[in-house]
């Protein structure tokens, strides 16, 4: 049986996925080691890990802006928009799949096509992450880099922080996501294709037969 290849991850993107990924696992590190290790036996010793932890989160910032310009400017853009009709059913069909149907050898409810990259639950988690949660992190890091920007108090608690209570937490789900993200790249038609696509810039279909590609 022939494969279908679609060109679904240009040059620039390929490189911002794995130089973004990169980032962010420099900051879970340093986060971790800031936040959890002992100050005798830290996992990175306090001061390297806050200076490595600012500059890879000034990076990620920059890093960002250019995904956003990607969204905004770019053929990808497409992808990131939710069609609101008939989404909440298929986000449960799409769930009841990675939940149940693909431990029974279910055939995903939506395919990868050159007009939607995403299924619906890869849809809502990767907007909510990019364009919520990741601006949060680097807003409140930001604030964090300059603690005279933050309100000294807000209802009585420490503009401080609370600002660096919501850092934490929005660096705990993009850890999750981050973690769910590995998982569902080895469940492709084998655990190494979806990895390949996005080096290679191709995601490959062995059901049908032709070559696609979207705007580079």
């Amino acid at each position: 049986m022939k494969k279908k290849k679609l060109y679904l991850y240009p040059l620039w993107l390929r490189i911002w996925h794995h130089v973004n990924a990169g980032l962010m696992i420099v900051l879970i590190l340093t986060g971790i080691s800031m936040q959890y290790s002992s100050p005798d036996y830290p996992l990175i010793r306090f001061d390297i890990a806050v200076d490595t932890h600012s500059f890879t989160g000034i990076l990620l910032t920059a890093s960002y802006f250019i995904f956003l310009l990607g969204v905004l400017f770019t053929s990808i853009g497409r992808y990131y928009v939710v069609k609101t009709e008939g989404f909440v059913t298929a986000f449960g069909k799409q769930l009841r799949f990675y939940l149940y149907g693909i431990f029974r050898g279910e055939k995903s409810p939506f395919a990868v096509t050159i007009e939607t990259k995403f299924n619906p639950v890869q849809l809502f988690s990767y907007n909510i992450v990019m364009h919520a949660i990741i601006p949060f992190t680097f807003i409140t890091g930001w604030g964090l880099i300059f603690p005279e920007t933050i309100v000294l108090s807000v209802f009585g608690y420490s503009g401080i922080m609370l600002t660096s209570l919501v850092h934490a937490i929005a660096g705990f789900f993009i850890s999750v996501f981050l973690v769910i993200h590995l998982y569902v790249i080895t469940i492709g038609p084998t655990t190494t294709t979806n990895l390949k696509s996005i080096i290679s810039g191709y995601h490959e279909d062995i059901e049908t037969e032709k070559t696609e590609e979207i705007d580079k």
